[in-house]
């Protein structure tokens, strides 16, 4: 149910080109599916939460922070669908996680218990 002041919708960059890297990208390490709007626009659905960082060695970017049942089995995928790890495995307060790049550039971590 959509609620006044609730987060909605992620967008994210392509990389200003062919948005066809990324969906394969996202398609190959953790199954997303898409919608096409156009040529240059392509929607998924895939759950959201969020939080702040305060943090002064946090990113200044919205980072995307995806959830995996097994955080090994997913760096592997992300490795092998062409992404950038840019933070290996590291523990934090609830879990541990990774970070990456995707094709376009965009850093998205990835989590788990």
């Amino acid at each position: 149910m959509k609620q006044d002041g609730k987060l909605d919708y992620l967008e994210m960059g392509a990389g200003g080109g062919s948005i066809d890297s990324v969906k394969a990208f996202y398609s190959a390490a953790f199954g997303w599916t898409f919608t096409d709007y156009g040529p240059s626009y392509s929607a998924y659905s895939e759950g959201l939460d969020g939080g702040f960082d305060g943090d002064v060695a946090a990113t200044t970017k919205p980072l995307p922070v995806l959830f995996s049942e097994n955080l090994e089995k997913s760096l592997d995928a992300v490795t092998e669908a062409g992404g950038k790890i840019v933070k290996p495995i590291f523990s934090f307060p609830g879990g541990r996680r990774f970070h990456f790049t995707d094709p376009a550039g965009n850093e998205l971590a990835v989590w788990g218990e």
